[in-house]
């Protein structure tokens, strides 16, 4: 596979993924749909792992690497998975799009290797400006859409934070294992949480529902890690956090078209400045890549 292809493909997984969330758990309730969506990855990754003659180790830092990574899946996606139920599939795409302007934070106050500069400071002036247009919009005129947003936002951060701490470890585990044994621990986190919750499993599951859970535990788990392992391996990191200016534009076309959901001005207009703050935020990259 090109480098190039597996780039697009995986902006194409992560633009599509936020409106699957939201179908997936139409139905069968957010809870059954991202633990049924996790234990089919994790499942899936130990057959690759199997196949490619790899296994998982357990000693201290691989252990806590797993813990790590786990933080980004399972208190993420709890987070986005409730989100998602009273927020358009855009929006939290949108929200997710804080991803770099937050892990740059949270390396430079656990890693110390990086400070931020200004065209960074004015990024994050510039998104912090978006959020306080998006919350002051129409979506956000209901008690449960501010309760969303806030929700899609601890994602984000919990997102970033794993992101920072996987990378403290200083592990070099290959990337299949990495997921592996943090789907493994995420499941059987998302396994108690639904046994302690709602754990009644649907009489019907509809089609929608059902195919979306399949697509983000297939393709949106094993295909996009995979993909993107194979992506940073290949090419700058800095290449890939230039996925979040393009995938947010993509998700709210995608939840128009096929979700019937709503793109007012100031929509996008709170959209606008945050993609503003990511392009300041990325400014170096743009001119490095493009010259």
């Amino acid at each position: 596979m090109s480098v190039n292809a597996a780039y697009l493909g995986l902006i194409l997984i992560w633009s599509t993924t936020p409106l699957a969330i939201k179908w997936s758990g139409d139905g069968p309730g957010f809870l059954f749909a991202v633990m049924a969506r996790m234990l089919i990855g994790a499942l899936v990754c130990l057959v690759i792992l199997a196949l490619m003659r790899k296994r998982l180790v357990w000693h201290k830092k691989a252990i806590y690497t797993y813990l790590s990574a786990s933080l980004g899946i399972f208190g993420s996606m709890l987070c986005v998975y409730w989100g998602a139920q009273h927020i358009p599939s855009g929006l939290v795409s949108v929200l997710f799009g804080l991803t770099p302007l937050l892990t740059s934070v949270f390396a430079a106050l656990i890693l110390k290797d990086d400070r931020l500069g200004g065209n960074q400071l004015v990024g994050i002036a510039l998104a912090i400006s978006g959020l306080i247009v998006i919350f002051y919009t129409d979506i956000a005129t209901s008690h449960f859409a501010i309760k969303g947003i806030i929700a899609v936002i601890i994602a984000t951060t919990l997102h970033s934070l794993s992101t920072v701490m996987v990378k403290k470890t200083g592990t070099d585990l290959p990337g299949i294992v990495v997921s592996t044994g943090a789907l493994l621990i995420s499941s059987l986190l998302f396994l108690t949480t639904w046994l302690l919750g709602n754990n009644q499993i649907p009489d019907i599951l509809p089609i929608k529902a059902l195919g979306s859970i399949f697509y983000l535990g297939l393709v949106g788990t094993v295909v996009g890690f995979t993909l993107f392992y194979y992506a940073l391996n290949n090419m700058k990191a800095s290449s890939i956090g230039l996925i979040p200016l393009i995938t947010p534009v993509l998700a709210l076309i995608f939840g128009y078209l096929f979700n019937s959901e709503e793109i007012g001005w100031t929509l996008l207009a709170g959209a606008g400045l945050i993609l503003s703050g990511l392009f300041a935020h990325n400014w170096h990259t743009f001119l490095n890549r493009f010259r």
